[in-house]
């Protein structure tokens, strides 16, 4: 592998610290009901919906900013589905005290949604930064949060490892020059982990 010195670390946050796929689904349907479209099963909302920025899946379902609206209302009201995934506050804390890395939240979710769910499990001071998807004019698979959080935390990209679960984690990393390590049966990465504990005996390799 490669060596690279290592600056920061940027974790997304749905399916990587926080199981929140069934608000989201939950949160998808009820919009689709409301605006009167065919709902989707959970195969195909994970297979095409999980991962882009909500305002992409909207687009292509040529709904707009109301219904985008409904649903961000929808999961904060679905905040009891959300899980923290196992070992996620010790591996964000640990990346910060012992590996001394800048730590930063890039995440497609928007700003209140992210704030509410950071409050609810009590992780908003382990971030450096935290960049939303409605701060950037494209959320992932554009590099756009990727880069600017690279920015405010004043690091390279190539001194910064991505931790992702999707493909488009996967694509913003690399566009923005990241190193990428995808976490999950079905991310993609420049290494893979299975769990999200398993991230620093990369990281030691590294």
């Amino acid at each position: 592998m490669k060596e690279i010195k290592i600056e920061a670390i940027l974790f997304d946050l749905d399916g990587v610290l926080i199981n929140s796929f069934e608000s989201w689904y939950q949160a998808f349907t009820n919009m689709l009901r409301a605006y009167g479209r065919k709902e989707l099963s959970r195969e195909v909302f994970k297979a095409n919906c999980w991962g882009p920025d909500l305002r992409h899946n909207l687009g292509a379902l040529h709904l707009d900013e109301d219904a985008a609206e409904y649903c961000v209302r929808e999961q904060l009201r679905l905040i009891a589905l959300i899980k923290l995934c196992p070992d996620a506050e010790e591996v964000v804390r640990r990346s910060r005290e012992k590996y001394k890395f800048k730590v930063g939240l890039v995440t497609n979710t928007p700003r209140e949604n992210v704030t509410k769910i950071l409050e609810h499990f009590q992780l908003a001071n382990h971030f450096d930064v935290i960049l939303t998807g409605d701060e950037v004019k494209r959320g992932k698979p554009d590099p756009e949060l990727v880069v600017k959080a690279c920015e405010r935390l004043d690091v390279k990209p190539e001194q910064v490892i991505l931790v992702g679960d999707t493909k488009a984690d996967y694509q913003a990393g690399k566009a923005a020059g990241c190193f990428v390590i995808g976490t999950g049966s079905k991310s993609a990465g420049d290494v893979h982990i299975e769990q999200l504990n398993e991230l620093f005996s990369i990281v030691d390799k590294i």
